[in-house]
């Protein structure tokens, strides 16, 4: 079995505004930047491999926390097509009926001109793999959508209704990988904010 460690991005100004960024290349804004150097890496993970989406509000939440990170595209956060920039409220707004057809559709909800959670996993699965069979602890630092896709590999959730368990932005979410690449839960809301790193030193 091999671990696998995800965490999203810091905070840019769409996070702060509950925009869908998707494929935006939208770096940390200063509340963002300040958040992140907050951010305590604790020691279970030291010797992890890092891997990072090519967006730069990963790319500089990397290279704030001090992690040699690799790019992987395969960690690209998924294509909210002509949704993106949109918050979910005005889209319920213009069209409600519409907008609760496509989260009925859960693994397949794919937005106009998008990308769904299910074809998010089939581009991950290799990858997944890859590091499998290297055997080496790997951590990502990758988005939301990819995050959520990982946990409904590991759990067989659908996305239609609440995940099994609320997930925590700032914060570590650690899996295992079989021999195929194939991921389960280890601990999920592995916290880094400072205020709670001394509670958080070990998995």
């Amino acid at each position: 079995m091999t671990p696998l460690v995800l965490l999203r991005h810091g905070p840019t100004l769409w996070t702060r505004e509950h925009r869908l960024q998707g494929r935006v290349d939208l770096s940390l804004d200063a509340g963002g930047r300040a958040e992140v150097r907050r951010w305590r890496l604790p020691p279970g993970i030291a010797g992890f491999q890092w891997w990072a989406s090519p967006l730069a509000r990963c790319t500089e939440t990397a290279a704030l926390l001090g992690l040699t990170a690799g790019i992987e595209p395969r960690l690209i956060e998924m294509d909210w097509g002509r949704w993106e920039g949109s918050r979910v409220s005005e889209l319920q707004e213009e069209n409600a009926a519409e907008v609760a057809a496509f989260e009925a559709l859960g693994l397949d909800l794919e937005p106009p001109g998008g990308e769904s959670p299910r074809r998010v996993q089939e581009r991950l699965a290799p990858f997944l793999a890859e590091i499998a069979a290297g055997g080496i602890p790997t951590g990502l630092l990758t988005h939301k959508g990819v995050i959520r896709a990982i946990l409904a590999l590991a759990t067989g959730w659908d996305m239609t209704g609440k995940p099994p368990e609320k997930l925590v932005w700032d914060a570590l979410h650690l899996f295992r990988l079989d021999t195929a690449g194939a991921p389960s839960v280890m601990r999920l809301n592995w916290r880094v904010a400072a205020s709670s790193a001394g509670s958080e030193a070990s998995p």
